[in-house]
């Protein structure tokens, strides 16, 4: 049993993983925790929806459409609700605010557009094949929510290490003021983190629900806690910390599950995100920071 719940929480945790990051890569470049990231994760999903039902398209057309259409949106959202705060110099607490209400009335808008019950994708979308390794089975599906979800993690740190964008984007990340002086199109890199954010979170989406063939307009709310927690036990702004923090937090969800009871699986999150912030506030794999009046 504990072998068939490792599997289950390995493919979980990299969905969780790929969520968080676009969570993670806003606030590592702007300082800002962009609360209406989960919405684009349910849009992400009902794209992929309707790319399936409406456009027939296959599955892997439906995804990489979900990222491009949740892309858009990203910027969309950026060039709304944080550009006109960011011209102005206005805190962050003003962004957070405005991230809030762009997140309702994302989910106000798929409501008028889907209807408030869930939806669910074609009994074909994908085919079921169940392989028996010993005691473990795996679905083809989780094989290959693995395998999109670790190669777009590989592929977003090779553009952060490996490109000219992403030596912009850490640039931008270490200070937009001295990135500008050296040339750097800040206002362009800063909308490019939000369309790989939101595109991050439209291909979490599509998997996820693909995964538990349920998709609905308040599918963003739980997620919204376990990206937060994801976020805090790896390290805030920490790229490998969100992969590894997802990880955790899906072992400890399945787990509880299964050896102790499914009401406690939500309770996990919390109890996560409270224990970190006591013993270890900068996360696993954050570090302090020291500023001078």
């Amino acid at each position: 049993m504990f072998w068939q719940q490792a599997v289950n929480a390995i493919w979980l945790g990299a969905v969780y993983s790929l969520f968080a990051l676009g969570y993670t890569l806003v606030f590592g470049v702007l300082g800002l925790l962009n609360l209406a990231h989960p919405s684009l994760f349910m849009w992400g999903a009902f794209f992929g929806l309707v790319a399936v039902n409406n456009l027939q398209l296959p599955i892997w057309a439906a995804l990489l459409l979900s990222m491009f259409a949740t892309g858009l949106l990203g910027i969309v959202l950026e060039r709304l609700a944080f550009k006109p705060l960011r011209r102005r110099n206005a805190p962050h607490l003003s962004a957070l605010i405005s991230s809030i209400g762009a997140s309702i009335v994302l989910i106000n808008l798929a409501q008028g557009a889907f209807g408030a019950q869930v939806s669910r994708y074609p009994f074909d979308t994908f085919p079921i094949q169940i392989l028996n390794i010993g005691p473990v089975s795996i679905t083809l599906l989780q094989v290959v929510i693995l395998g999109v979800s670790l190669a777009l993690m590989l592929a977003l740190r090779w553009l952060l290490l490996s490109t000219r964008q992403g030596q912009a984007m850490r640039a931008v990340a270490f200070s937009e003021r001295t990135a500008a002086r050296l040339g750097i199109p800040v206002d362009r890199v800063i909308w490019q983190t939000f369309f790989i954010a939101g595109a991050l979170a439209g291909a979490a989406g599509v998997l996820l629900g693909l995964a538990f063939n349920a998709v609905s307009p308040f599918m963003g709310t739980t997620m919204s806690l376990k990206g937060l927690t994801v976020m805090v036990l790896g390290g805030l702004g920490n790229i490998e910390g969100a992969v590894l923090g997802g990880f955790i937090l899906a072992f400890s969800e399945v787990m509880s599950v299964a050896y102790l009871s499914s009401d406690l699986r939500d309770a996990v999150s919390f109890v996560l995100l409270f224990v970190i912030l006591l013993v270890r506030p900068n996360g696993l794999l954050g570090r302090s920071s020291t500023k001078r009046a």
